[in-house]
């Protein structure tokens, strides 16, 4: 089995922090979104990964992710020259996916639960699909499922009156049989092949899909308020405060985990916590920062910062009256 993470989206609703960097390679507890794709692939034993991208960005992701050397994976970086969909970029990886079942990521998409049995599904010969989903609060804005018994049997794109309120979370496992459907199906109104079409093509064809449900964290990191709040849930999970932050104690500064901070970051009399993430040469001085990411090289002295993303050049909080403490 291969894996296939798509990253060549333009990340519009993350302007500007999109503008230079990939939205998949944006920092959620100090490391790229991408990353935990990677790993999530590498826990079940896939060795053999494409990476969906436009090719202006690979410089990039050859310096944040290389070509598989820290996880002792092979990736291959797929150009997809003008993002047309999930299913157009599925067309062009055929070649790197050959006749080979294959786990699918969207690369924006945070998830804890485990994989294994979209991929058990698929490669057992039961199932020509299976998917993750997940209860949400607005349907509207997802791709939403109806299921009966172990299947799905109906799917609808982003509905105005959504029949549940089951989302397909951005993780799906497929066979070979995927790609008559990516071949099949017409652009949609919006002008992008859909993977929503994709796999109602499946359904006609009488094909079997099969769902795994996850009552866990998941988000999709598409507006700066979720990847706060991603930033936050994952810091929760993985990061613990314990005695690595003697160096920063030393300097006057209170630590409240959870938070973590880049050993090349500088800080001098500061409140930190909880749910912060500092980025390499970061300095603060007098600072109280809580629910923040503070990317690489970003500066601030006397300063009150909560609920905020800020980098050397731009900065969102998510209250915006905070905006001007």
């Amino acid at each position: 089995m291969k894996g296939l993470i798509l990253g060549a989206g333009n990340g519009t609703r993350l302007h500007p922090f999109t503008r230079v960097t990939p939205k998949v390679l944006l920092l959620v507890a100090n490391k790229p979104i991408v990353h935990y794709c990677i790993e999530k692939l590498v826990q079940l034993g896939i060795e053999e990964i494409g990476i969906v991208i436009q090719p202006a960005q690979k410089p990039l992701f050859m310096k944040r992710v290389g070509l598989g050397e820290l996880w002792g994976v092979n990736i291959q970086y797929i150009n997809q020259y003008i993002p047309k969909g999930i299913a157009d970029a599925i067309k062009l990886a055929e070649r790197f996916i050959e006749n080979d079942a294959f786990l699918l990521l969207l690369g924006d998409n945070m998830l804890a639960e485990s994989l294994e049995s979209l991929r058990d599904s698929v490669l057992s010969g039961q199932h020509d699909a299976a998917l993750l989903l997940g209860k949400v609060a607005k349907p509207q804005d997802y791709g939403i499922a109806e299921i009966e018994g172990d299947k799905i049997v109906g799917l609808e794109e982003k509905p105005s009156h959504p029949k549940t309120n089951l989302a397909v979370l951005g993780a799906y496992a497929f066979g070979p049989k995927l790609f008559e459907a990516v071949h099949a199906i017409a652009p949609s109104q919006r002008g992008e092949y859909e993977i929503t079409d994709a796999l109602k093509w499946l359904l006609r064809e009488n094909a079997s899909i099969s769902y795994r449900m996850t009552e866990r964290e998941h988000s999709d990191v598409g507006r700066p308020d979720r990847w706060l709040s991603t930033n936050r849930w994952m810091l929760e999970q993985f990061v613990h405060t314990s005695g690595r932050h003697e160096r920063l104690i030393a300097a006057g500064c209170t630590i409240i985990g959870p938070v973590i901070i880049d050993d090349r970051a500088e800080l001098d009399n500061c409140t930190i916590g909880p749910y912060v993430s500092i980025g390499p040469y970061v300095r603060l001085k007098n600072c109280t920062v809580k629910d923040s990411i503070l990317l690489e090289g970003v500066g601030m002295m006397n300063k009150t910062i909560h609920h905020a993303i800020i980098s050397p050049r731009h900065s969102y909080y998510l209250n915006r009256l905070e905006a001007s403490q």
